[in-house]
């Protein structure tokens, strides 16, 4: 189905529009997926941000460890265990949500229980599958592979980005409204525990999608750098929403191309978030200037 694509891509090599590198398929599956992982992760930062739930994304990249190893154990395919990744990241992120609803301890230690949790025992599972297995699987699974970016991954996100994208126009406004003013929405008649449940629901399965190219273990940053980035620099909400998505696309797209046109010993994960990084740099340089000049 993406012959016409790797193609198009051959001919524009050929032609000396593009370096040789775009002449491997798995460098524009790469690409695309990042096209789609982009969008999909600052769009959901922004919500990530103005909940303060930072932890929460941290706690559920940190869950697709223990899923990979469940997967791997259980026999399923060492390059997709799609099956124990999203089964046992959505249990863990509505399992979290539960207990928060059941309990007075605050938010963010009952997140951080959770995050111990996942990360003890995806570590300890994972020391354990890395017996059977090869050692780069662990390491592509913990921070990403622009080799690793198959078909089948493009498919995940494709049909995450269209459930994504069709729930925020539907939803958008009432789930915004959730997190800035959660008694208002109420009185509004808004199913507020739905939303939430929603939201953490989401996160999980968008983390699962995005681990190939960003990796578990960094998946969360790239929810969180963007739209802390973009916070910094807009007046509103909107302008919030498009400059984490434009952030967190670029930086994602500059991961996966950077490291192979400059022949890095980086995988895309870590180049990803370095590159978001320097977009918080520039961002807080940008307010400090504009708050000087006021």
């Amino acid at each position: 189905m993406l012959e016409p694509i790797y193609s198009q891509f051959d001919l524009w090599v050929a032609a000396g529009w593009l370096p040789d590198m775009f002449s491997y398929d798995f460098l524009i599956n790469a690409l695309l997926a990042s096209l789609m992982i982009g969008p999909l992760l600052g769009l959901l930062g922004t919500l990530v941000v103005v909940k303060r739930l930072a932890f929460l994304s941290e706690a559920v990249g940190h869950s697709v460890l223990t899923g990979v190893s469940i997967g791997i154990l259980l026999g399923e395919p060492i390059t997709a265990p799609w099956i124990s990744l999203f089964t046992f990241s959505i249990l863990f992120a509505l399992l979290l949500q539960w207990v928060k609803g059941r309990t007075t301890v605050p938010y963010d230690a009952l997140i951080g229980v959770f995050l111990s949790f996942a990360l003890a025992l995806g570590a300890a599972l994972l020391l354990y599958v890395a017996k059977h297995v090869n050692a780069h699987i662990i390491e592509q699974v913990m921070f990403g592979s622009v080799l690793v970016a198959a078909i089948d991954d493009l498919w995940v996100l494709l049909v995450m980005s269209a459930v994504v994208f069709i729930l925020a126009w539907r939803y958008g406004n009432q789930a915004y409204l959730v997190a800035i003013a959660p008694e208002v929405a109420h009185a509004q008649r808004i199913n507020v525990r739905l939303h939430d449940y929603g939201f953490v629901l989401l996160i999980a399965l968008v983390t699962v999608a995005a681990v190939k190219i960003i990796g578990a273990i960094l998946v969360g940053a790239l929810l969180l750098i963007p739209a802390a980035s973009a916070r910094l620099i807009s007046a509103n909400l909107k302008q919030m929403v498009c400059w984490s998505v434009l952030i967190a696309t670029s930086s994602a797209i500059l991961g996966v191309l950077m490291p192979m046109y400059g022949e890095w010993a980086v995988s895309s994960g870590p180049a990803i978030i370095l590159f978001a990084c320097v977009w918080f740099a520039f961002m807080l340089l940008m307010r400090q200037l504009k708050g000087a000049q006021v």
